[in-house]
């Protein structure tokens, strides 16, 4: 980015790795920056992600390249930063299908796109995956994708933190819920829960699966598919976990600390929303978690838990990220996604050098909220229904 733009004071709202890595792009580049948060850095969706880092399965182009670009900024990350080894790897993942389904065509479309796709045999796992039970991988075989990994958020953010505020950025964690400062129809700052009000000339909301109904207090409509969910973090375990295991009944990833990470469809399913916000996630549910990873794993560990992580998983109506200007408030911005671990590092990027220089990305030209107006046929304002795609 050219450093002969105006100096512009930006506000973000929100603590999570998308908000984090825009004010640490956008301090990299010139940007005064104040960044707000109802809690501490990373502990909403941030703190309760797989982060399986990844461009797996069928998706449109734009967001495979999109994807595709998340995951080279990763390694050069790695690259610029030895000591993320703690917390970001790319040891591959594997991923096979349920009894009665197969990936092969899954495997053909990754492989059409030149994506790094390897189809595995049952006896080729304890050479690929020694952390895996081949006997419980599908007859038909797996996908081993060698490219892929995973970081871990609550470890990542903070590091991005250090730097945006080494390049003179201000974060203001235990803010209460911040809202937008509107004055004309223009964002003009931000109000903090104790009243205090920011100004700024640009304005960010990053946060997850809230987005929707704080620009909703806007008159701005966000559809919107996020669903409640959990993860489980076990006790340490004494079995070196490396690959990200998507399987039919559980998806895995090891942690930094020598823990799992685990979630699937169906126990996310099990979430009661309570009144006032809270989340419980029943006995049955952890316990199956647990019993399916172990299933999964070489010599059938006994696995506990050590805490749930549950809240709401941001999720866009049609499964695509929605980033960029809103365009009934001047001034303020959006970013609403699923995956954003995967996705951190490209759209703080992307947005911050669309907010510094005032020029448009080509690459999120795919993913702009308008999007869901031109998708409503013969509805202009764009209440027409569609179809929301899965991740």
């Amino acid at each position: 980015m050219s450093s002969s733009h105006p100096v512009k004071h930006v506000a973000i709202i929100g603590g999570g790795i998308l908000g984090v890595s825009t004010a640490m792009h956008l301090a990299c580049n010139g940007a005064k920056v104040t960044l707000v948060t109802s809690g501490s850095l990373a502990d909403g969706a941030s703190s309760r992600s797989i982060a399986w880092l990844n461009s797996s399965g069928a998706r449109s182009a734009e967001y495979h390249y999109l994807r595709m670009l998340a995951m080279d900024r990763y390694r050069t990350w790695s690259n610029r930063h030895p000591e993320s080894k703690e917390y970001l790897r790319f040891n591959g993942a594997l991923k096979w299908a349920a009894p009665g389904e197969s990936f092969r065509s899954t495997y053909a479309f990754e492989r059409s796109g030149g994506y790094d796709s390897r189809w595995i045999d049952r006896e080729q796992i304890p050479e690929i995956a020694p952390d895996v039970d081949a006997s419980a991988v599908a007859e038909e075989g797996a996908i081993y994708n060698p490219g892929e990994g995973w970081v871990d958020l609550p470890h990542f953010v903070p590091a991005l933190a250090a730097e945006a505020v080494s390049h003179g950025a201000k974060i203001i964690e235990n803010a209460g819920r911040a809202t937008v400062a509107v004055r004309d129809s223009r964002a003009v700052g931000v109000v903090l829960a104790d009243g205090r009000t920011i100004d700024a000339d640009e304005v960010v909301i990053a946060t997850g699966g809230e987005v929707p109904a704080q620009l909703a207090a806007l008159g701005v409509t966000v559809p919107d598919a996020t669903p409640a969910a959990f993860v489980l973090f076990t006790d340490p375990v004494d079995l070196d976990v490396r690959t990200v295991l998507n399987t039919p009944r559980v998806a895995v990833r090891p942690t930094p600390d020598g823990r799992l990470v685990l979630d699937a469809d169906w126990s996310e399913q099990t979430v009661v929303a309570e009144a006032g916000g809270t989340f419980t996630v029943p006995e049955h549910a952890v316990q199956g978690l647990l019993e399916e990873a172990s299933k999964v794993l070489a010599g059938n560990p006994v696995l506990t838990a050590d805490r749930v992580g549950a809240g709401l998983k941001p999720i866009p109506h049609d499964g695509e990220p929605v980033v960029g200007p809103v365009p009934s408030v001047r001034g303020l911005h959006m970013l609403f996604t699923h995956s954003g671990a995967t996705l951190g590092l490209i759209l703080g990027e992307l947005l911050a050098e669309e907010i510094v220089t005032g020029e448009s990305s080509p690459v999120l030209r795919a993913f702009r909220l308008a999007r869901f107006n031109e998708r409503a046929p013969g509805n202009a304002a764009g209440t027409g229904a569609w179809e929301p795609a899965r991740q």
